[in-house]
């Protein structure tokens, strides 16, 4: 037995600790980049030589299955702490993303500190009155300076996979509606002078958004909060940002629209040959929970075309690491791997040149699952924001630590059926 051995070792792969300054680039994103770029080829080695055995030996080598296995989770490993350099060298002062600030701005900021600090809402109720806004109504609690607002939506659209490539709306009521048309005008051609029979008109549909509550509720001890150097701007936003990107990434994929957005995996399904408005349409790989034995990559491809012209420009797939490390495999008819690496620290993994989003709430390969989708779910998936998120601070009820009860409301679904396509494991 004949094993190549890469120059790369493993071991090479193993989590770094970086420190970087937020929006300085530094040589660290440089370094994971050159990280996962060196441990692709010796996945791509290793998995060569496990093909030869396979080839020669109808059976690959253990030895060359784990070593294999070892470079694919080191791959995982270097792809993430690129995304998190990447995502902390964007990420600018809070203070400094709001641009010119003007007087009622800084007043709603020093009443919101003092709210937070010390409990005293006098301040944020005169305010909020003057707005004519209910601080306290049946939503409780008050509304967050818009610097924070905008920091936590900023934030969520880096850490929500699905938000970040969605469409969004930001509105002031409790849904949005839209008119969709399920059917084209009628319509032909006639000679110059011939007459022109009355066409019929499109049938048009309205579909409708609305915003769920999510919440979060972090806490702090009062001495963190008597310190006059903690932002807590800043402090609140880190401590929710995770919180709601977590519940937003489940609820798009998965969600049920109760009580919830609604996720575009939970819309029905049918063959892509018999797709019709308000179902998305699915490609099926050919083999239950697997890819075919033979041209494992046609259904790919197929899923790819499966979708409109329009839709392709701006299309990605969406998948969970796991469905990502099976596709690593795959080759072309030429022997190309179809999974290339990044280009560029802030630029995303590619899947036969279209983009590579990984969403964990996708589901694994499985008989009859639908790990992969792929479309322009900025025309396919709408989120929708309802302006302001409050926060109710609760000293009572976890002392010695305040609890600061902070929801904000969110909704979404699938707004184009045609733009979202699903390659399903059957």
């Amino acid at each position: 037995m004949t094993q190549t051995s890469p120059a790369y070792e493993t071991k090479a792969y193993e989590t770094k600790a970086y420190e970087t300054k937020a929006g300085l680039p530094g040589p660290e994103a440089h370094a994971a980049l050159d990280d996962l770029a060196r441990a692709f080829e010796a996945f791509k080695a290793t998995n060569d030589d496990r093909l030869g055995q396979i080839e020669s030996r109808l059976a690959p080598d253990a030895l060359t299955e784990e070593k294999l296995a070892r470079i694919d989770a080191a791959l995982d490993q270097a792809r993430s702490r690129l995304d998190r350099l990447s995502l902390d060298r964007a990420r600018p002062p809070l203070l400094g993303t709001d641009g010119p600030r003007n007087a009622a701005a800084d007043a709603h900021k020093s009443a919101f500190d003092l709210y937070v600090r010390a409990g005293e809402s006098g301040g944020l109720k005169g305010l909020e009155a003057k707005a004519l806004s209910a601080g306290a109504g049946p939503d409780g609690g008050y509304l967050v300076p818009e610097t924070i607002e905008r920091e936590v939506l900023r934030r969520l659209a880096d850490l929500s996979p699905i938000r970040a490539i969605a469409g969004q709306r930001t509105i002031s009521g409790g849904q949005y509606k839209r008119a969709v048309a399920v059917a084209a005008p009628a319509a032909g051609w006639v000679a110059e002078t011939a007459p022109r029979p009355e066409t019929g008109g499109p049938a048009l549909s309205e579909i409708a958004f609305p915003a769920m509550e999510l919440y979060a509720m972090p806490a702090a001890t009062q001495t963190l909060l008597d310190d006059a150097v903690v932002d807590i701007d800043a402090w609140l936003a880190d401590e929710v940002e995770t919180a709601f990107a977590e519940q937003e990434s489940l609820a798009f994929v998965t969600g049920n629209g109760v009580s919830r957005p609604r996720g575009f995996l939970s819309y029905d399904t049918v063959a892509d040959a018999a797709w019709a408005p308000g179902k998305i349409g699915f490609v099926a790989t050919g083999a239950a929970g697997a890819f075919a034995a033979s041209n494992p990559a046609d259904p790919l491809i197929d899923l790819v075309y499966a979708l409109k012209g329009g839709h392709r420009q701006n299309a990605g797939f969406v998948m969970n690491r796991r469905t990502q490390s099976t596709i690593r495999k795959l080759k072309d008819a030429d022997g190309n791997y179809l999974w290339q690496a990044p280009a560029a620290a802030d630029r995303p993994a590619t899947l036969m040149g279209y983009a590579v989003t990984e969403a964990e709430a996708m589901p694994d390969i499985a008989a009859g699952s639908l790990a992969v989708a792929f479309g322009d779910f900025r025309r396919g998936y709408l989120v929708v924001d309802r302006a302001g998120i409050r926060v109710l601070r609760d000293p009572y009820s976890a002392k010695p630590h305040v609890l600061f009860y902070t929801t904000k409301r969110v909704g979404g679904g699938v707004q184009d059926f045609s733009a979202i396509k699903l390659l399903k494991f059957a």
